[in-house]
This record gives C-alpha cells, sequence and structure tokens, in this order.
C-alpha cells in the first residue's frame, strides 16, 4: 500500500490533499491521445482546450500528444468544438474499462470545492492521498472517500473475509490487533471531516 504499483489499477479520479487549503480535493488524470498527423500539431498547440506535449515511449521513439483536462473542462463531448478529420470529442472520455496513459504519468487537474481551486496537477501517489494513514513508517492510502469506508471496516473486522482487490493488499502492520485501534480512529477522523 505504500507504493502506486502495488495496486493494479489506479481509479480514474481520486480524493486528495488540496495543495492550497489542505482539505479533500478531487484528482482527475488527464485524457492524452496521440496526434495522428503532424499536420494536425498546430491545431492542437493553438486550441486553448488542449494542452500539446511530446511524449517518449519505451523504446526511445518519440510520439505527439494532444492532453484534455475533464476535470478543469468538463465531459469532452459537451466541451469540445470542432476538431480536425479523424478526431472525435469521444476520443478524450474515459471509459471505465480503459486505462488511459494518464494514469501512467500522473498528470491530471486538481479541483477544491472549499477553497475553489481548479488547476493542472502531477500527482505523487501516495503522498497526495487525502485518505492516509502512518503507523510504523508504513503508509495505508484509500482511493476515495468510498474506499477509505471500505477500508475502515475491513480494519476494524475480525473475519476480513474480501474478494476486493484491492483489500486483499493491505500490508500484513495493518492487520494486527495493535493497529487496529490507532488506524481505525485516524480513518474514522477523516471521514468524519468529508462526510
Amino acid at each position: 500500500m505504500t507504493h502506486i504499483y502495488e495496486c493494479p489499477l489506479m481509479q480514474h479520479k481520486l480524493d486528495v490533499k488540496c495543495p492550497q487549503c489542505g482539505r479533500c480535493a478531487e484528482f482527475e488524470f488527464a485524457e492524452i491521445r496521440r496526434i495522428k498527423l503532424k499536420a494536425d500539431v498546430d491545431f492542437f498547440k493553438s486550441d486553448s482546450m488542449f494542452e500539446y506535449r511530446q511524449f517518449q515511449d519505451s523504446c526511445g521513439h518519440y510520439w505527439h500528444g494532444a492532453l484534455y483536462y475533464a476535470g478543469l473542462h468538463g465531459d469532452p463531448r459537451v466541451a469540445l468544438g470542432k476538431l480536425p478529420p479523424g478526431y472525435e470529442p469521444g476520443d478524450w472520455d474515459h471509459p471505465p474499462w480503459r486505462r488511459g496513459y494518464g494514469e501512467d504519468t500522473g498528470i491530471g487537474s486538481v479541483r477544491c470545492e472549499h477553497c475553489h481551486l481548479g488547476r493542472k496537477h502531477i500527482l505523487n501517489w501516495p503522498g497526495d492521498a487525502y485518505y492516509s494513514v502512518s503507523y510504523r513508517n508504513n503508509v495505508l492510502w484509500a482511493f476515495d472517500r468510498r474506499s477509505a469506508c471500505d477500508l475502515c471496516d475491513f480494519i476494524l473486522s475480525k473475519t476480513r473475509s474480501t474478494g476486493n482487490p484491492f483489500l486483499l493488499r493491505v500490508p500484513t502492520v495493518f492487520k494486527t490487533h495493535k493497529a487496529r485501534e490507532a488506524v481505525s480512529k485516524h480513518l474514522l477522523r477523516l471521514l468524519a471531516v468529508t462526510s
């Protein structure tokens, strides 16, 4: 639970500590699509709804990408206007079954309803996690309020049987009798603040 790689898939939206006020904010990964033709690069560089970046793949090849921040601009099918031929607004929509390139890069946006912050953000997980508990030099974290509730119930449970892959990865140090009270108390405090 201490490293991002210990969980097979990140959620597309996460609860994070607001970089400005420290309260619970929402992080959403950016959607990144390859720019198919070099002739289309100028369009994506000049359109204010997109951010153009050049990326490098694992083989060292560079490719052009257009980033869309749904967390700042809203549903791409509503917000995006005319695009070059071969592109559709839905290309930047995030279907739940597909891992986006944004999850690999940590590129996204953060929005806070408390201080009204809305900006681009590079995710530092699990350091940015709002629902995180330190115990004996280990960090236990949850993606969002729902997974924090599940995690708290799991820690407090004596049977601990679950089919949830997220909960199956909880390190043993957090499941001990000694840890139960301290960890659950901290999680319950965080949950009470965001209720």
